[in-house]
């Protein structure tokens, strides 16, 4: 008998007097395993995420007995560990697979054929996605992004990643774990290019940077900054030289980074804690994924800096389990800090510092790519995003203040109070100073990582990716803009530029010359490339919302309800019935986005509305006429339903 099949059944069942006997040294066995988990972490519910993904890791599930059980040891209601448990994709309450098959759904595998690589997969699995096969050896599984866009299809199975798949592939894959094959001796690539060859990392994934520039340069011996600057300036100097760089956050927002750690620094607390975000959900984005493969100490040590301006002694990175296959490379890269004195008790031999940090691994949940929603989530909490104010700098992670910041702008942080804020300031624009991290992929020849200066051109980012015959642009993922690329030179001054004002925010329809810049094109660093044979409503726009859809946190109405009402709009466009007033519908549904909690919610309407803004006229072909009403309604199909429903015949003249 397959005890793991037959786990669920026997833990659902356990009061009924009729449970064969052979379970319950299996069911004294789980909850003896449980009690041991949950004392690794000191029966903390605040590591909820940590017991939950040390079960995961043990029996690919938790069940309702051991929910009980660790409610009993946490202290917690049952309701609130199986909200969290339903919260996270990777999360489960029912068993899984001994193989499990995380396929992308991202737009970038989509258009590199993601569809034959999934029925290859139920081919060969003999199942469909969302189940898991009889035997209990596969299931399949769709999910969002995992950061893998510059070499899609791709998909995880058991925290491996595996790349470019193909049909032929996949049929080797599963062929040679029906035989018994390790999962390790499967890996159809040569190990990736740098640090991806590492013992503690062992992945065919490949790190892509195409354009290296102050960044990426490595012209900086690691930890230089801790040894021989730190503890020659005070606090305020180093947060003097953070405002002097005039540099802004990383992760799309831009709040200028030395403000808020002066902000950080005058507020009082018990503890202060340094957050490192390296949950990129975004589909599109991957930069950090290489930043954390190539540059972990620049992080680190980026996050250290931070914690001496601010006064912090708690340090935690948030690594989204995507990325899972890192953390015992990076948590060896934290232990080689200790050992050299740049980490915990007396860091860089000043006496009064005391700094450490904790990697956090995440669950599966777009939404805790927001600040909030990421604390709550390392609280052991479902990661839906908290009311402002207070703000976290004020009260954040178990009440104290705290300070996030992305992962490229801590290791940005580096560079500057190595160089100066002088150097740093030279480059860029006037108002978007120094260079941004760009993940392109997409219909281009060179997919991948390249830092630029901001106030590059699309134009340039078109020639240097190796883009042709661009259609479109998607700037900041799914939650940016969607753009086109138009030749304007034969145009005067006031055809060159037209305005449209949603909301207070301006979108010109100038494309071709627009700048990556906090003024014209800000973005957190994902670029996606359509060509002119990709249909842009049908395929990209659909594909996004539908992104939004799954990825709600379902806390605000706005965002649980509008996404699905506007793409059902979109689609009863597509079909052929809609109307003028139905992009009217649209645009004004989108406003009500803003209403919501988070920065994500309010931006979850956006591949609609910017490819109504920049693509109106792809809309426009749909629509009957320009008339306010379907003129293509079929009347005797529409009472098809009622007609099934009453026995009657399907015909008006039988009503």
């Amino acid at each position: 008998m397959n005890l793991q099949k037959n786990s669920y059944f026997c833990c659902e069942n356990n009061n009924n007097a009729n449970v064969d006997e052979f379970f319950k040294p299996y069911l004294r066995f789980m909850k003896d395993l449980t009690k041991k988990i949950a004392a690794r972490y000191n029966n903390d519910p605040t590591r909820l995420m940590d017991i939950l993904l040390d079960l995961h890791e043990v029996q690919n599930h938790v069940s309702d007995d051991q929910v009980d059980t660790l409610a009993k040891i946490l202290n917690q209601s049952g309701a609130s560990i199986r909200e969290t448990i339903s919260f996270y994709h990777f999360f489960s309450m029912k068993p899984l697979a001994r193989y499990n098959i995380y396929l992308n759904n991202s737009i970038t595998s989509v258009m590199r054929d993601r569809q034959s690589v999934k029925e290859a997969f139920e081919m060969d699995c003999d199942i469909e996605f969302g189940q898991v096969s009889e035997d209990g050896q596969f299931g399949l599984f769709n999910t969002s992004c995992i950061g893998m866009n510059d070499q899609d299809p791709a998909a995880i199975i058991n925290g491996k990643i595996f790349t470019n798949l193909t049909p032929y592939r996949v049929h080797e894959l599963i062929k040679g774990l029906k035989s018994g094959q390790a999962l390790d001796d499967l890996i159809y690539e040569n190990h990736g290019d740098g640090n991806n060859s590492d013992p503690d990392v062992h992945s065919m994934v490949y790190n892509h940077i195409r354009k290296k520039s102050i960044i990426l340069k490595k012209d900086y011996p690691f930890y230089e900054v801790l040894k021989t600057k730190l503890k020659d300036v005070s606090p305020e100097d180093v947060i003097h030289k953070v405002e002097a760089s005039n540099l802004r956050g990383r992760g799309g927002a831009g709040f200028p980074t030395g403000l808020k750690w002066r902000f950080g620094r005058k507020i009082e607390g018990e503890h202060k804690v340094i957050i490192c975000n390296a949950d990129e959900g975004e589909p599109g984005t991957f930069k950090d994924r290489v930043m954390l493969t190539e540059y972990p100490e620049m992080v680190f040590e980026g996050m250290v800096i931070s914690a001496y301006a601010t006064g912090a002694d708690i340090g935690l990175l948030y690594l989204r389990h995507e990325y899972k296959y890192l953390l015992k490379f990076l948590n060896r890269k934290l232990d080689e800090m200790r050992a050299i004195g740049v980490l915990g008790k007396k860091v860089a031999g000043i006496s009064d510092f005391n700094f450490d940090i904790r990697i956090q691994l995440g669950a599966g949940a777009y939404v805790c790519g927001e600040e909030s929603a990421l604390i709550e989530s390392l609280e052991g909490k479902r990661g839906e995003p908290r009311d402002k104010p207070p703000f976290p700098v004020e009260k954040g992670y178990l009440g104290y203040p705290t300070i996030v910041n992305n992962v490229e702008t801590l290791a940005t942080v580096v560079k500057i109070l190595y160089h100066g804020a002088d150097w740093y300031t030279g480059f860029g624009t006037k108002d978007s100073l120094g260079t941004k991290l760009l993940s392109i992929s997409g219909d281009c020849k060179f997919p991948g990582i390249y830092e630029v200066e901001w106030g590059t051109s699309i134009k340039e980012v078109i020639e240097m990716c190796g883009a042709e015959e661009v259609q479109a642009i998607q700037v900041g993922g799914p939650s940016g803009m969607l753009i086109g690329v138009k030749d304007f030179n034969n145009l005067n001054s006031n055809e060159l530029m037209k305005w449209y004002k949603p909301s207070g925010m301006m979108i010109a329809e100038k494309f071709f010359d627009r700048r990556l810049s906090y003024s014209d094109l800000p973005t957190g660093g994902s670029i996606i490339i359509f060509n002119k044979h990709r249909d842009l409503l049908k395929d990209v726009v659909m594909n996004f919302m539908d992104f939004f859809i799954e990825e709600s946190c379902g806390s605000c109405s706005t965002c649980r309800n509008m996404p699905f009402v506007m793409k059902n709009k979109l689609q009863k466009i597509l079909d052929g019935h809609g109307v003028r007033k139905d992009i009217d519908d649209l645009l004004s549904w989108g406003k009500t986005l803003k209403a919501s909690r988070c920065g994500l919610g309010q931006t979850a309407g956006n591949p609609i509305l910017s490819s109504i803004f920049n693509f109106r006229h792809l809309y426009e072909q749909y629509i009957q006429s320009l008339t306010d009403f379907d003129t293509g309604f079929d009347l005797e199909k529409s009472i098809q339903a009622s007609a099934k429903f009453t026995h009657r015949k399907a015909s008006l003249h039988s009503f």
